[in-house]
Parts: C-alpha cells; structure tokens; sequence
C-alpha cells in the first residue's frame, strides 16, 4: 500500500456559499404562505403517564383558532424505523415529557400556545423509569406493555425493556483471560448529547386537494414523505416533500418527526399550517439525541503487549422510542472492539427503552462514546504493562490482512500511518509544563453503501443540470456534484445547476447521514454523466462523420483527436437535439464477515464497509484547582480514501473536532429524578465557540480502497468526532494522575477526580 500525505485534487469552492453567508438565502422558517396558520404541540404534563382524558373543547371555542388534532382525529397506526412503536398523537400512554398529545392551529402564535394550554388532559401518573441500565432487570415496569406486538425487524432481539441486543463472540475469552499476563477492568457512564443545530426545525404544510405539500427542514426528505404517507395513511405519491436551504443537521434532523403532525393540522384546518420550534422545544421535543452509555470493559495481554481477549458489557438508553436507531446495540459492540487486533473477544451489548428522550441518530452514533471509554482502557492497559500508549498502539492496530473479531478480512488501510503522522504533527514526547499533557486516541468508522439515483439533461445553450436525490446539511457534499460531472464531460463545473432535496423531482435517496452523500449519490451522478456522455458521442459522430474512438470531450465541445479543427460544441449539440442521462449508485457489496456461533443480533453491521481509519492527538492544559481543561491543540490524521475536495474536506474535521471537544468537556443534557430535562436551552447548555477552538492540525493519509466511493474516496463526515474526547481524556488523566469515568468531563467531575 503507498500513502500519501497531501491530497491530489483542489479545492472546490461551493456555489451555495454565497446566499448562505450573505443571509440571502431563504430557510424554511424564512417561508411564508398565503392564509397561513401558526401551530402549536399540547406536550405531556407527565413523563409517564397513562392517558385517561382529553377534553379540546375549551381550546376548539377560542377564537381565531381553526384546527384542534388529537389521535382521534388521525389514523390509528403505529410508525418507527425498525420498530413501530409511536403514534402521532399519544393515545393510552405518555412516555417522555416531549410526547405530542394534541397540536393547535391559529391565526397567531399567542393564540395557538392559550388553546394548547387550554385543552384538558387527565391521567394516571405511572413511576418514571429514568434508569436505563435497571430498566432490563426482572420487576422492571415497561415502556411499552404491548411492545410484543409491535411490528419490528426480525433482527432485534427484544425482551421486556429491551429492544436490542447483540454480541460479538470469537474464541474463548474466559480462558485465554485466565492466561493473561495482565488483566485490566473500567467502568465509565456517558450523559446524553443533544445535537443542537442553530437552525430550529420548521415545517410548513399545505393541501391542494387531496395532495399535500410539505416545507421541512430535514435531512431525509424521502423518509418524511414516507412517514407523512404511512401516519395519514395516503399514497406516497400525494406526498411532496422540499427541503429548502438547510441550517445543519448532526443527524439529529434525521428520521420522520414532526411533519406528519403539520400535516394533519393542515389538512383539518383548510389551510397552510407552520411550525417553528422555540430553542426550548429544540432541546426536549425532539425524538433525536446522542445516547447515554454505561460501558464496561475488561482486557488481558501477554506482556509484550498482544491483545489476547476482551471482555465487554455496554448498556445505552434509547429512551422512549426506538425511531431509526435500532441498530445502535451492534454498532456500539463494533466499538468496544475497535480499530485492533484482538484474538478473543465476548462483548454484550443492550438497547434498552426508557422515559427519557429517544436518542436516535447523532454524528457517529454509539462511536464517541464507546471510543472515549476504550482508549482511556488501552491507556489503563498500557500503564499496567509499563508500555508507553503510542508503543502499545503500534503493537495492536489493525493493519493490512488483519482479520477482525468479527471474521472480516481488512484490506489496504492506514491506521497505523494515520497514529503516526498524529503523534508527529502534535509532538509526542515534547517537554511541557506540569500542568499540561498530550493524550492520544484512535478509532473507525463504515462507509454505509445505499441506492442512489441522478439525471443529468443538457439545456439548449449547452448549460447542463443535475438532477439528484441527495440533501445538502451543510457538508458540501452536494455541491461537489458539479465537478464529477464536468470532468466526465469536459465541461466547468460552474456550467451546471443542481436541483435537489425535492420528492417530486429526484429519485430516491437515503439522505445526508452516514457520511454516504459522496459515496453513494456521487456514484449515481458520475454513471448520469457517462451515460450522456455516451449520448454526446454519439450525436457528434454523426455530425463531425468521424468515428466515435477518434472523438473527445474537452472544453465544452467534442474534437477528432489530433483535428482540433474538427470540432462541434456541446452548445451546437444540446440545441439540435434533447440530452439527459440517468444512473444508478448501484452500492458496492460490503465485506464478508464470517458468522461466529454465539454472535446474535446480527443487523449488517458486522463488517466495516471500506473503513476509515482516524487518530487525533490533543494538548491541553489543565487547572488541578478549579478543574478546568483547556485544549490547546488537536491534532487529526485521517484514512478517508482519495480526498476529493481538501478545502471541504478540512472545514469538515475542523467542525467535527470542536464538536469532540465540547462532548468531552461541557455538553451534557442534565435530568430530574423523573427525566425532564434541567438545561433545555443555551444558557446552561454550553456548546463550544469560535473562541474555544484550539490550533487544529489536519493531515490526510490517501489509501486505494477496495469498495470505495468515486474516484476512491471515502465518508469524512462523522469520524472527525469520533476520537477527540479518547485524547482529551487520556491527556487529563496524565495531568492529574487519575481517570474521569464519566463524560462530558466538567470542571466539577475533573475536580473530584483528581487525588
């Protein structure tokens, strides 16, 4: 394998950035109907509760008030990614205090918030089951007393509170534990993250007969328009679904949420209907935040460093409803084991419910997490065999034919290049003062292949536009579309348009998560592109009577090769004729995983679809009297395959480190004894500002993937945050001489961890 450290293509700039720094661009929440209505959600008063009452009348009589929406007034249908385990409106049960129970549509905001509050609800308080980790115990109330019928994929293994569960089994680790040299065993526990998009969510609905119209500022349009077909139990086709300029995302837009309710209100109020989330309802409505986490981890080693088995037990709370993460169990497990060579292995790990928030899909879910916890036990490890924790790496990192725990066969990575350019852009080994430390941590992440579709069609003055069904949440992944079209062409990219995140006008597509924008809709836009290619050929074969070997694309024109004055423009030939290619992003099969007996839960994510392999490296500083951290300097070497666009690419890790840094710092949504939320806004909240970021440091080591994307590249949207809080962890513990077991790690928590 040969890497490279500097990428081979330049920079792209985004033809969106424009309208977005200006403030020209238009958001959802900037759009604005005729006749439209304000709406308004009637939340639970309990976060477990059952329901026994709703009286609306009150709320139906206000004046200025045209709609009033509850079960009854909807289909009774259950919906969810891989359970279907929630209504629209709650109907027996509420089970976190964020459940819709009505939603009000009226002339003013002032209007709809009175009729929420007036509308009546009794019920029977039920205890709340904040406790995820005891919620799978015998005795245990449920979440969901019917969950048996549900209907749910066949793959979760669900007992009780438990929705999900997977292991990972090779060998025998109980014995090969016993023949350890060494044997090292830490707990830690994770707070829930929220994903805090500056854009609030807003949906605008509005019906023209018996189509329906929907604004919304999701990442997954083509989930919307299904959510909003199944909950009102209509043809997908008189659903669509638009997504204006979208103000981020970090998965947490992901999923079907809100506007089937938008919708519904709509529908009966004979009217556009709009709704614009307060910073509040941000924090505690939304079915999507970063899973809390209890890990546990047991590891034996010869003496030389050789992982010889771990042992893993993790429990994440998926909070009231499973939504689309139901696959969360398996991927954390993925974790646990991490980016090394292990030759036994028995990991266990369980998703249970509970009446906190949902957590669903955040920025490489289950990954920072368990990464944070693993690499602070492999620095434990380290100390306890008297190895430094970069020798101890080098020792055990995957590398080149390594065959993983799970049975697959890993081909042409750079894990260990990427730890080493890490440790040489941060200074490993440098004198520091006393009170700072440098912490190192490495981790992975998949590629998740998918379907994906494009048109592309040339206009008649030879401009050309795409047409695709990928969403843009701020990556820019999108936007690169341009490029890989002109260059199959022989055209610039500021030659062509892009028309996307429309239902109607695109095929469909999974939406921007999973780091898959480039990987699966670049895929289907390049096959888009030779297929008119082709087309072009041909026409100018006709045209220039030559054959079509002799022709080539080349600044906007086709030529005879070696007869420049042979030549006819694009231009000529997109008006004498109509020219559109499509293509399909046919995803790549993933690797072979070789089942093991024992493995159970098994959902597809055993193996790692072309992985990308990150090692980030963090100088901070630390004051043992206040225990306030400072980072000073990360450093951030990734494997992402062929690097496309370095400009974006770089503004990408730069984002997700500072997203590391205040998960491993400051963020943390705090709970009450009964699962509300305590800092459901901005002030107690803290996020990491501009100020905050430290120098970040970015080096990319290019490999030939096998099964990558477009020109051999790879996802680079999640793995940024994957490993930034192992490092910052590992560097405080060596600062202040002990670990801090629970995350984020506050001034309070490093305080009372320090001897």
């Amino acid at each position: 394998m040969t890497a490279v450290e500097e990428p081979r293509a330049a920079a792209f700039v985004r033809p969106d950035g424009k309208e977005k720094v200006t403030g020209a661009g238009r958001y959802t929440a900037d759009l604005n109907l005729t006749g439209q209505l304000v709406a308004k959600f009637r939340y639970a008063d309990h976060t477990h509760a059952r329901i026994l009452r709703i009286d609306t009348a009150r709320a139906r009589a206000l004046p200025g008030v045209l709609a009033v929406v509850t079960h009854e007034d909807v289909p009774d249908v259950l919906y969810g990614g891989m359970v279907k385990d929630r209504r629209l409106f709650a109907k027996e049960k509420v089970r976190f205090e964020g459940d819709i129970v009505a939603g009000v549509a009226a002339t003013t905001a002032e209007i709809a918030e009175c009729a929420a509050a007036l509308i009546e609800v009794d019920y029977e308080p039920l205890p709340a089951i904040t406790d995820f980790e005891a919620s799978m115990g015998e005795g245990s109330a449920l979440v969901h007393d019917d969950w048996e019928s549900y209907e749910a994929d066949d793959a979760l293994l669900r007992d009780g509170n438990r929705l999900g569960y997977s292991t990972i089994v090779k060998g025998d680790a109980a014995a090969a534990m016993a023949s350890a040299d060494v044997v090292v065993k830490s707990r830690f526990v994770t707070d829930p993250v929220q994903g805090v998009p500056i854009e609030p969510r807003a949906v605008i609905a509005q019906w023209q007969g018996d189509k329906v119209t929907v604004w919304t500022s999701t990442q997954v349009p083509y989930a919307a328009r299904g959510g909003i077909a199944h909950t009102l139990q209509i043809p997908e086709s008189n659903v669509r679904v638009i997504v204006p300029l979208l103000g981020g995302g970090f998965g947490a837009k992901c999923d079907f949420h809100f506007e089937g309710h938008v919708a519904a209100l709509a529908r009966a109020a004979r009217r556009p209907v709009k709704l614009v989330f307060s910073r509040r309802e941000e924090f505690f409505a939304v079915g999507h935040r970063r899973e809390g986490m209890v890990i546990e981890l047991e590891t034996g080693a010869r003496a030389d460093g050789t992982l010889l088995a771990r042992r893993g037990r993790l429990v994440l709370d998926k909070g009231a409803y499973c939504g689309e993460g139901g696959f969360f169990a398996q991927m954390a497990a993925m974790h646990a084991l991490g980016p090394y060579k292990i030759e036994t292995a028995d990991i266990e790990s369980s998703l249970n419910y509970s009446t906190n928030q949902p957590s669903s899909s955040i920025r490489a879910p289950t990954a920072p997490q368990v990464c944070w916890a693993l690499e602070q036990h492999m620095d434990e490890l380290a100390e306890a065999l008297g190895m430094d924790p970069i020798d101890l790496r080098r020792h055990t990192l995957i590398e080149e034919g390594t065959v993983t725990a799970t049975g697959q066969k890993l081909e042409r990575i750079a894990m260990k290049e990427t730890l080493e350019k890490a440790v040489e852009l941060i200074g490993y080994g440098q004198e520091l003062p006393e009170d700072e430390a440098i912490g190192v941590a490495v981790g992975w992440w998949p590629c998740f292949a998918a379907s994906s579709g494009a048109y592309v069609k040339l206009n008649g003055d030879g401009s050309g536009t795409i047409i695709t069904g990928a969403q843009e949440n701020g990556t820019g992944a999108v936007m690169a579309m341009p490029k890989f079209v002109a260059e199959e062409l022989g055209m610039q990219p500021e030659d062509f348009s892009i028309l996307y995140q429309d239902t109607d006008a695109a095929p469909s597509d999974m939406g921007s998560c999973g780091s898959q924008t480039t990987f699966n809709s670049g895929r289907a836009v390049i096959a888009a592109a030779v297929d008119l290619r082709e087309q072009l050929l041909d026409a100018a074969s006709d045209k220039l009577e030559a054959a079509r070997d002799d022709l080539e694309l080349v600044g906007g024109a086709v030529r005879v090769k070696g007869s420049p004055e042979k030549t006819v423009t694009i231009a000529d030939l997109a008006g004498s004729g109509t020219f559109h290619g499509k293509g399909s992003g046919e995803p790549p099969e993933g690797p072979p995983a070789e089942p093991a007996e024992g493995c159970v839960g098994r959902l597809g994510l055993e193996s790692f679809h072309a992985p990308q392999l990150i090692a980030h490296a963090a100088r901070v500083r630390v004051d043992r009297a206040t225990g306030v951290v400072r980072v000073l300097q990360v450093a951030a070497a990734h494997d992402c395959g062929r690097i496309l666009n370095r400009l974006g690419a770089d503004g990408q890790v730069y984002g997700g480190v500072v997203m590391g840094i205040g998960q491993a710092l400051s963020e943390g949504t705090q709970l009450d004894a009964e699962g509300r939320h305590r800092n459901a806004h901005l002030t107690d909240y803290k996020l990491v500002t501009a100020s905050d970021a430290p120098q970040i440091d970015v080096a990319w080591i290019e490999t030939d993937t096998p099964g990558a994307g477009p020109k051999g590249s790879k996802g680079v949207g999640e793995p940024p945050c994957v490993p930034t809080a192992g490092a910052i962890a590992n560097a405080i513990a060596k600062v202040i001489g002990s670990r801090v077991r629970s995350l984020p790690m506050t001034p309070e928590r490093v305080w009372d961890a320090s001897p």
